[in-house]
């Protein structure tokens, strides 16, 4: 039996480059894909948020001394182009998948509306939401948190390169062990950088767990969603 009912799972962009300098890896969104069709398989409800950095990046050098809002609008209109990807290898894999924007793109994809995307979800649709908060100068970790408390996600799932969080950084300190759980509190104290401030602030006054786990690890959204001890548990 999964442990979730509903999850909301935050990817980043990069994580959708694969080995590649920028862009999207086609073999590894495909890969993403069947782990996400493997969980929805479970009866999981599924909601995304999605990042942009891959496409961003290759143009962030042109960004050098632009006006921040400016740069954060371009950074949430590349999230719609990996929403749009995602939400093709997902229709391609069998499932069905609905990209909701937070700035209105309407011959592309369809404006955030709370009520609908709630309608999806106990529909069995995944529902990958785009443009971060439609608003600059907040993050896509701040905009799973805000998602993720507006959907009732029992949790909010961090897909990250590393398995966890850990006591330091692993690479760098062979030493390093990984927590199993932390507190809210514990993790911001010791500055574990999880998640942005505004976004770790948000899940912990709406009392939403944050669940940090490698997505590259072949199965282990599966084994976070049947409740397994996978990556690291961040909780009131």
């Amino acid at each position: 039996m999964p442990a979730y009912k509903r999850i909301l799972l935050k990817l980043s962009g990069e994580a959708l480059m694969g080995d590649d300098a920028f862009g999207i890896n086609r073999a590894t969104i495909v890969r993403m894909v069947e782990e996400v069709a493997e969980v929805t398989r479970l009866g999981v409800q599924v909601a995304v948020v999605i990042g942009g950095g891959n496409i961003f990046r290759g143009v962030a050098g042109g960004s050098v001394g632009m006006d921040r809002a400016t740069a954060d609008y371009m950074g949430m209109l590349a999230t719609v182009m990996n929403a749009l990807a995602l939400a093709d290898a997902m229709d391609k894999a069998g499932l069905t998948a609905r990209v909701m924007s937070a700035i209105g793109i309407d011959q592309v994809v369809e404006p955030y509306v709370r009520p609908k995307a709630l309608q999806y979800l106990e529909e069995g649709k995944v529902v990958i939401f785009a443009a971060g908060t439609g608003n600059p100068f907040f993050t896509t970790d701040t905009a799973a948190a805000l998602r993720g408390a507006e959907m009732g996600a029992e949790v909010v799932l961090k897909a990250t390169k590393v398995d966890g969080v850990y006591t330091a950084d692993p690479k760098l300190d062979p030493s390093a062990t990984r927590y199993t759980s932390i507190s809210f509190d514990e993790a911001m104290a010791k500055n574990l950088q999880v998640m942005d401030a505004t976004a770790f602030a948000l899940c912990r006054d709406q009392k939403l767990p944050v669940k940090v786990f490698s997505i590259f690890k072949p199965g282990a959204l599966r084994s976070v969603v049947m409740g397994a001890d996978e990556g690291t548990l961040v909780h009131v």
